[in-house]
């Protein structure tokens, strides 16, 4: 209890003090404000950036595995990469039949073509030929989506995705509706909810046809992605293992030889993004740093005058019985003081300008309990670290002297 009433009367103190001294006190709080609000601010901006990142990586499915015929991450050897046998609906059969650990294996192709519904028409619509397993995280907002018997009689319809919906259609309801794929009719069947960009690309263009269909269209002669959801992502190795072992026998890879496919997964995607951006969180940190170093030695230089300016007042307490503990907490309140009203502010203005750049920018802000106290806590430890030379200089003053000073 005690120590509460005299952490209130410091803090009475160091208000009275600084109210004193209005202007002074605004250009110290100033270092202070700046360093927090650039510090907050870029914080508040990469945890916007780190949770759009997650997100969208998790709307492609982090319990899914891609067989494909390039490696997402490795282009250094192109020409060995492009020289392999393309992926093709041999494999997709033999992983539907041999699989223990996925609950669903779809193929996908893809091309771009113009697509029309009476005399609206959108071009470099992106066509994907599957078939009725699901593997992904998208479904259809209204309507169905592609089933067993549309894709084993190969039926000329289609899903398609909400942006399609919106410039083909407007308000109309398109399912049950009949457009046009490269001059060919489809009967609508589902809209696609929807899902923005992923990596700058458009998911919303995107139109679901019978893989059947597709190659009958558009020539079968092209490489596949075979997307493979697993059970669990716990088994996600072992399902990798299980794939090898079937794609090698299938595609009669030796035994010396190197895998002529690659298996590719989001956390490729995420390893490389935490890579790119620990760079980042270095520079923010360096930036954040010197910032508050700077409001540091602001409030250092601003109590050491307070010091100076108080040093027969600090005689007069130690003549009435007052102890170095009790000067030196006084003035080290009045330092950390400084700092976490500049730190309050500094936070407020962060998030407010992380907002700001958010509205007027394709940047997420996210705003998150533990930058809020990084924030305070970075700034009283501040004012505590270069508030300790000037409150330490205080309570040695001699009395006498310091009664004498003027």
């Amino acid at each position: 209890m005690a120590f509460l009433i005299e952490l209130w009367e410091g803090i009475k103190i160091a208000v009275t003090a600084l109210w004193a001294n209005k202007l002074r006190a605004i250009l110290t709080l100033l270092g202070m404000i700046i360093g927090v609000t650039t510090v907050i601010g870029i914080f508040s901006l990469t945890q916007g950036l780190d949770q759009a990142f997650g997100e969208e990586i998790s709307s492609l499915g982090s319990d899914v595995l891609y067989v494909q015929k390039f490696p997402w991450m490795d282009h250094d050897d192109f020409e060995k990469y492009r020289n392999r046998k393309d992926i093709t609906m041999r494999e997709v059969k033999a992983l539907k039949e041999g699989l223990k650990l996925a609950v669903a294996v779809s193929p996908t192709a893809t091309t771009s073509r113009t697509v029309k519904y009476r005399n609206k028409s959108l071009k470099n619509v992106s066509l994907q030929g599957t078939d009725h397993e699901k593997t992904g995280s998208t479904y259809p907002e209204y309507g169905r989506d592609l089933s067993r018997v549309d894709v084993e009689n190969r039926r000329n319809v289609c899903v398609i995705g909400w942006e399609v919906a919106h410039e083909l259609f407007e308000n109309k309801d398109p399912v049950g509706e009949k457009i046009k794929i490269a001059g060919h009719p489809f009967r609508v069947i589902g809209v696609l909810e929807k899902r923005g960009d992923i990596f700058g690309q458009n998911q919303d263009t995107e139109i679901r046809l019978p893989i059947g269909v597709f190659f009958k269209l558009f020539g079968s002669r092209r490489g596949l992605t075979i997307s493979v959801k697993v059970a669990h992502p716990e088994v996600m190795e072992a399902a990798k293992d299980e794939i090898v072992g079937i794609l090698r026998r299938v595609r009669k890879v030796p035994p010396h030889k190197e895998d002529d496919f690659a298996i590719n997964q989001m956390d490729l995607l995420m390893n490389m993004y935490k890579g790119i951006t620990g760079a980042l969180y270095a520079a923010i940190i360096g930036v954040g740093a010197i910032s508050l170093l700077v409001g540091g030695i602001g409030i250092m230089n601003i109590m050491l005058v307070s010091v100076t300016e108080r040093t027969k007042e600090i005689g007069i307490r130690k003549a009435l019985g007052a102890k170095k503990r009790n000067l030196l907490w006084q003035f080290l309140i009045e330092s950390v003081t400084i700092s976490a009203v500049g730190g309050l502010i500094g936070i407020a203005l962060g998030f407010g300008m992380g907002n700001i750049i958010a509205m007027v920018s394709p940047l997420k802000a996210a705003v998150t309990p533990w930058s809020v106290v990084l924030g305070l806590g970075f700034s009283s430890a501040v004012g505590i670290f270069f508030g300790l030379y000037p409150a330490g200089k205080a309570a040695r003053l001699n009395p006498i002297q310091a009664l004498h000073y003027e």
